[in-house]
């Protein structure tokens, strides 16, 4: 019993022995006495040659005079947007309901007795921060309030004031070069805004 165990091992270390041995053999085969690192190669007109692939390498370069303009205008409309998209929304939300429970209410006098309720209650959510806005802050939010509700802000004052009142509020926003019939035109002039209006809207899980 114990010889066949000890021919067994036998068996098993010659047959180890030889697998190394060709092993040897076969690296020595396809590799030189100098070949000692293994280098990726690559084919290049029908020559094998080695290669190496670099780190991606960045060069910046101060930008123009014309790339900082744009580059400040940019930045000046999305913190526009920003700012101004969380009123956008509550407005755009609470200006529909008006339009849809106005067009179910055909009797003057409780139409003009809900829009003075829902005037108040913009007033009060609206009235102080929107004073804080800046000139430009205000042109974009009514950009944006027409993007909400399909109307611009001179439509939206006619429908609840009446046309005197929306004259009136035209003519303030003329002095500060904005106008209240301004449209807004995702495929056009206001394509930029559009893709900073995507932006933050995902941060609202809207569109």
């Amino acid at each position: 019993m114990f010889r066949r165990i000890k021919m067994k091992w036998c068996i098993i270390l010659l047959v180890m022995t030889g697998s190394i041995f060709f092993l040897q053999s076969n690296a020595q085969s396809r590799y030189g006495p100098n070949d000692t690192l293994i280098v990726p190669v690559i084919v290049y007109n029908g020559d094998t040659m080695t290669y190496r692939e670099f780190e991606p390498v960045y060069v910046f370069a101060n930008m123009t005079p014309e790339q900082q303009a744009a580059y400040k205008k940019w930045t000046r409309l999305r913190n526009a947007v920003y700012v101004t998209y969380p009123f956008a929304i509550q407005a755009g939300s609470i200006i529909n309901e008006i339009n849809a429970n106005l067009d179910r209410m055909p009797e003057s006098k409780k139409r003009k007795a809900y829009i003075k309720s829902k005037e108040a209650e913009l007033k009060k959510k609206f009235a102080d921060p929107l004073t804080n806005l800046s000139v430009y802050q205000g042109k974009v939010l009514m950009k944006l309030i027409n993007r909400e509700t399909h109307n611009n802000c001179y439509e939206l004052i006619k429908e609840y004031k009446g046309g005197v009142s929306a004259r009136f509020w035209q003519t303030v926003a003329w002095v500060f070069g904005s106008s209240l019939r301004q449209l807004y035109e995702p495929n056009g002039s206001d394509a930029e805004m559009e893709k900073i209006v995507r932006e933050v809207a995902m941060m609202y899980g809207r569109s």
